[in-house]
């Protein structure tokens, strides 16, 4: 019996998705669970496993779009085998002359020699044939390139971080009908959906002649483009900004790590000082927690707060819920575990469904200072940044602190600069007294 593989259901708002990659390859066994491949939709990327034990058939190559519900393999499973098996061997006894010798089912592992087993050995890496194909263009080893990817395999990412942090390695030649020292075009890899810039080293000049690299959007960084554009085109943007003195959160975690870390087995962040700050302000100012539905303005009871991580495949946003039933602890558990989902792609669309106000932390990366866009229909998103020893005046003297530029973009249709900026005094003064809001522990 075959069993369809189908593109499952991510979302009501999903309708296709991008078959980003094959973590097997056609003909290979497979267990019952194990993954198959990796669908990136304009939100999500989902991974689909095998539902029996079986034969592999790849009927959907990688890099193609496929619709919801759409048939890109078939499982044909060890039961139907043993039947067929069985059917011959019962011909063979009743004499049937004609009838083949039965062949028996591909054993779990196979002698030396033979076809070797579909799960990599453990000192093996996982690489897809397009990974693959592209180290082998490159000259790499991959067994010298550290996986990021789910179950250990090798993603493309790693691949270019590797010769990213490798400058002087040298690509092995690639036999070409170029002549030498003539610009080779981007090649396609076997999804034709990454070409690669291909370089060829002029003999003469001994110099890389680089050639125009163009690849398709994926369906999430198009997807964050039309919400940026959405924003720009159909809110009344503004920006003001402040700063915080983080002297006392700085203290007040040096103080209290241990602590808290042996308390509740995880380590207590600045996000989480934010976000109760964020709290206590949406509560005075509702209106930055609103939304306009056509000439209506919605105010929501809770605080749905949408936290911006920087992904391989673009910025999520995952929503932490009812934040203002949350503690510390409980922030942070819920920011720890949207990491991790995110590194082994298992974001759901309702991780990501129902933010009422976002917060944004450029800092991690070193920005100083940006102007942060709505997350719409959202009517407002902090902007945090890196925080910087400077001098600032404090009772008549110069001292030096650790400040941070923060910022609040707003839609003016619905929120008054007034408020605005009184709504960003506040988180200032909560994080700059963080007594105000309860520290459990």
């Amino acid at each position: 019996m075959k069993i369809e593989i189908k593109i499952p259901e991510v979302g009501e708002s999903v309708q296709e998705g991008l078959l980003s990659q094959w973590y097997r390859q056609n003909g290979d066994r497979v267990r019952k669970g194990d993954i198959l491949l990796l669908l990136e939709t304009d939100k999500v990327t989902v991974e689909v496993a095998a539902e029996a034990d079986g034969v592999l058939e790849i009927l959907v190559r990688e890099g193609e779009t496929v619709s919801i519900g759409a048939v890109v393999g078939t499982i044909e499973t060890d039961a139907e085998r043993e039947k067929e098996v069985e059917s011959a061997a019962v011909k063979v006894r009743q004499g049937d002359a004609s009838a083949k010798k039965p062949e028996s089912p591909p054993p779990a592992f196979e002698p030396a020699g033979g076809r070797q087993p579909s799960v990599a050995p453990a000192d093996r890496p996982i690489v897809s044939t397009s990974v693959r194909k592209l180290a082998e263009e490159k000259g790499l080893d991959v067994s010298k390139i550290k996986p990021t990817g789910p179950g250990g395999r090798i993603t493309r990412g790693d691949l270019i971080q590797y010769l990213e942090e490798a400058p002087d390695l040298v690509p092995r030649a690639v036999p070409s009908r170029e002549m030498p020292g003539e610009a080779r075009p981007a090649e396609e890899d076997a999804g034709g959906r990454e070409p690669v810039a291909r370089r060829a080293i002029e003999p003469s000049a001994g110099k890389f002649e680089e050639a125009v690299v163009r690849k398709p959007m994926s369906p999430i960084r198009q997807r964050i483009a039309e919400r940026l554009l959405e924003a720009r085109r159909n809110t009344a943007m503004l920006t003001t900004f402040n700063e915080i003195d983080m002297s006392r959160v700085q203290a007040l975690r040096s103080q209290l790590r241990q602590a808290f870390q042996e308390k509740y087995g995880i380590s207590l962040g600045i996000m989480s000082f934010f976000i109760k700050a964020t709290v206590a302000a949406l509560k005075e100012f509702p209106e930055v927690n609103a939304f306009i539905e056509g000439k209506d303005i919605v105010y929501h009871n809770y605080c749905h707060i949408g936290v911006a991580v920087g992904a391989e495949r673009g910025l999520v946003v995952p929503v932490i819920r009812h934040a203002e039933r949350l503690s510390f602890a409980e922030i942070e558990r819920s920011i720890s575990e949207f990491v991790r989902k995110i590194k082994e792609n298992r974001l759901t669309i309702s991780d990501l469904e129902g933010g009422t106000f976002s917060i944004s932390n450029g800092g991690i990366y070193g920005s100083l200072m940006s102007t942060p866009i709505l997350n719409t229909p959202q009517s407002g998103i902090l902007g945090m940044h890196r925080i910087e020893d400077r001098p600032v005046a404090v009772e008549g003297q110069v001292v030096i602190r650790p400040m941070m530029y923060v910022a609040l973009s707003y839609d003016h249709r619905i929120i008054d600069g007034r408020e605005a900026v009184t709504f960003l005094r506040r988180i200032k003064e909560c994080v700059e007294n963080p007594e105000r809001i309860m520290l459990e522990i």
